[in-house]
């Protein structure tokens, strides 16, 4: 089955080049295939400095669907943004179909000061900032860009990420679906092909849902492209082979989009399948100590560590709060009341 694209969505590559400010000759040269690379400028606001966005637009010799990948909405999370340097480098536009967005990191801002999380600026969360606004704080113009100038023109949303800071985590793809998720189908299809086993759905069935301190995944969402959400990596690290994985599995999804001829004996893997997730989120803040840091299996109940406060006595014992897979959590030690140490995703027998 061809992934259904936008045809009007691919002619606007010019403009949304044009409009970053590129100039109208040099836009109108990515109509052919090529590659470019260009800045999204961001003002400076009231309070906060300018900054800038950098992206490659990659144009095929065939016309097909515009992806937009976004890496780095979180500056700390380094795999995903070498992954973006390495992908740029490898797509061949002779052997392209469509446009590729790539936004390489998204937050220049929390990458060169290495900051997770936050924009050092306004210590606003990206990813619980869009739609973002023209006028508001630097977190919010970068939000308010990417929405606009990137994602509002994407056929295919995907947003990848890592483990931040102090958190460990199990690859995993999301993939949303639901009465207000669209092309849910073409989605599954891309997160089955990337290689990775472990795939959690996640249902969008209520306005709130997708509104609710808005990630960049979830404006794909309300923009009306199927969109997939990639966790490779942990602790901020940039082990190659997470590098490579991520590489791989876009390009292996792009051959679901009919983006990329297919190379090869296409992998098989066998799939885990989860729900949507259960966070734990605890009653104090203090010193966080894990029995353990890793995906696995937790019934509701076990017990998962201990908070202890800043003169090092027991102040909470953690436990689970459903049964499934932990896929990821806080290594700690920091943590904060209210903040979730773990989130369990819930296992079924498949996604159709």
């Amino acid at each position: 089955m061809s992934f259904k694209y936008s045809s009007a969505k691919t002619t606007l590559v010019s403009s949304i080049l044009f409009f970053a400010g590129v100039g109208h000759s040099q836009a109108e040269a990515i109509q052919e295939a090529g590659r470019f690379d260009y800045r999204i400028e961001i003002p400076a606001g009231e309070t906060d400095p300018a900054t800038f966005i950098p992206v490659t637009a990659i144009r095929g010799v065939k016309p097909g669907p515009t992806l937009f990948i976004s890496t780095g909405v979180h500056g700390y999370e380094f795999a995903p943004i070498l992954a973006a340097e390495k992908l740029a480098d490898d797509i061949d536009p002779n052997l392209l179909s469509g446009t590729v967005l790539l936004s390489r990191p998204s937050h220049v801002s929390a990458f060169e000061s290495r900051s997770p999380y936050v924009n050092p600026h306004d210590k606003k969360n990206l990813n619980r900032s869009f739609p973002g606004s023209e006028n508001g704080t630097q977190t919010e113009r970068i939000a308010y860009a990417l929405a606009t100038q990137l994602i509002a023109n994407a056929d295919f949303v995907v947003d990848v990420h890592s483990g931040d800071g102090a958190e460990w985590l199990h690859p995993f793809i999301g993939v949303y679906g639901g009465a207000l998720a669209s092309d849910y189908p073409s989605a599954l299809r891309f997160a089955e092909a990337f290689g990775i086993p472990a795939i959690v759905r996640y249902q969008m069935r209520t306005q709130a849902q997708i509104d609710k301190g808005r990630s960049l995944n979830r404006q794909g969402v309300a923009a009306g492209a199927p969109t997939i959400l990639v966790e490779i990596g942990q602790n901020g690290g940039r082990d190659p082979e997470h590098v490579k994985a991520i590489v791989s599995g876009l390009k292996a999804g792009m051959q679901t989009l009919d983006m990329l001829p297919i190379s090869g004996v296409r992998q098989t893997t066998q799939h885990r399948y989860y729900e949507g997730t259960h966070s734990v989120p605890v009653g104090h803040s203090g010193i966080w100590h894990p029995i353990e840091t890793g995906g696995r299996d937790v019934t509701q109940g076990d017990v998962l560590g201990e908070i202890h406060d800043y003169s090092g006595a027991v102040v909470e014992t953690v436990t689970a709060t459903a049964s499934g897979f932990a896929m990821y959590g806080l290594a700690g030690p920091p943590v904060r009341k209210g903040e979730s140490v773990m989130t369990i995703a819930l296992p079924v027998d498949s996604l159709d």
